[in-house]
């Protein structure tokens, strides 16, 4: 293969168990930042240019299937097996709330204003927690046709999306009148849904199949087979014009979003890829595996030099200086396992 060709990946240990959700904060003043989710029931944050570790969140007690950050990386969220949906410090990795649930939660979303937390699971129902009224009992919106798998927010926080488990489609619900508005159909269930940066098309992923559809009129752009069962895909965000995918082949797949072409295949993973992300600036992407680890891929070719620069987890020599100042302020984070030692198993509640 042509060097320059070849992707040379940051590879980031520190999860005992698989990866399965990774989320990207937006751009701020300290630059942007990556929060994973694990089985190992810890997440994870780290640098998203670098994939330095900055800190893991303690205290969840069982597996983590969902993670996401407010719009200034002060926040994380997550969501449980423990049947528990937190709220995090991101400064400090202090536990901020602890939003008790009668069943595993899957999914969690920050809104927009950061003001609300959306969250859903097996019990079939969405819920609003306001932040700032946090012993308030949370808004519950008309129960889901199924168990909740994706959630996120469109629209100025208007707009609610949802996917289940166990059936097909998307569904957009009003927040004012908890009202399903639109049904996006699907032949199998939606394992990711994404809405891109500017708000025009949502992502999604079912079965072998990759679609795009307008977030604004819900009409289906774009839809293409992929070589493989997918989990998970990713719009690049700041020209739109190629998407990542990954699925039960281990590979990162590069395709051009006008004409469904594979232009790049990343292979590095040992176990099915269960979540992709783009960058904020989207000159890099994320990927999350059954092998426990992440992977951030440079969008261009890296040349030998800039490779040989790079080592697991980051670059050689100058620290990034923001990372170090994050550090600093998060001395109550503990890791659990650094990737070094010897991973402690903890139990697993549900199945994904």
């Amino acid at each position: 293969m042509d060097r320059k060709r070849l992707a040379v990946p940051l590879v980031c240990h520190g999860h005992s168990r698989p990866v399965v959700d990774l989320f990207y904060s937006p751009i701020t003043p300290d630059g942007f930042f990556l929060i994973s989710a694990s089985k190992d029931s810890s997440p994870m944050l780290r640098n998203g240019e670098t994939g330095d570790w900055i800190g893991t969140f303690e205290g969840h007690k069982g597996a983590v299937w969902s993670c996401c950050l407010d719009n200034d990386a002060l926040r994380a969220a997550s969501g449980s097996a423990d049947f528990t949906a937190k709220v995090w410090d991101a400064l400090t990795g202090d536990e901020l709330h602890s939003f008790e649930h009668k069943h595993i939660v899957r999914a969690c979303s920050f809104s927009e204003d950061t003001h609300l937390l959306l969250t859903g699971g097996i019990e079939k129902i969405l819920r609003i927690y306001d932040l700032n009224r946090p012993d308030a009992p949370p808004r519950e919106v008309d129960k889901s046709p199924g168990s909740v798998r994706t959630v996120a927010w469109l629209h100025s926080d208007q707009t609610i999306l949802s996917s289940c488990t166990d059936i097909g489609g998307v569904r957009l619900w009003d927040v004012r009148s908890g009202k399903v508005v639109q049904t996006l159909e699907t032949e199998s269930s939606v394992t990711s849904a994404e809405v891109s940066q500017d708000g025009r098309y949502i992502t999604t992923t079912d079965g072998s199949t990759v679609k795009f559809w307008d977030a604004n009129h819900y009409g289906l752009v774009k839809s293409y087979k992929m070589p493989c069962t997918v989990e998970s895909a990713s719009l690049e965000p700041k020209h739109g014009n190629k998407f990542i995918a990954g699925g039960e082949d281990m590979w990162v797949h590069i395709f051009d979003f006008h004409t469904g072409e594979e232009i790049g295949c990343n292979k590095g993973h040992h176990g099915p890829v269960h979540c992709v992300r783009f960058s904020p600036g989207g000159e890099s992407y994320a990927s999350g595996s059954e092998d426990g680890t992440i992977r951030i891929w440079q969008t261009g070719p890296r040349t030998p030099e800039e490779s040989d620069a790079f080592i697991s987890n980051g670059p050689v020599g100058k620290a990034n200086t923001n990372a170090e100042e994050v550090s600093r302020k998060m001395e109550g984070l503990q890791v659990a396992d650094d990737g070094n030692g010897k991973a402690k198993e903890k139990e697993e509640t549900g199945n994904p």
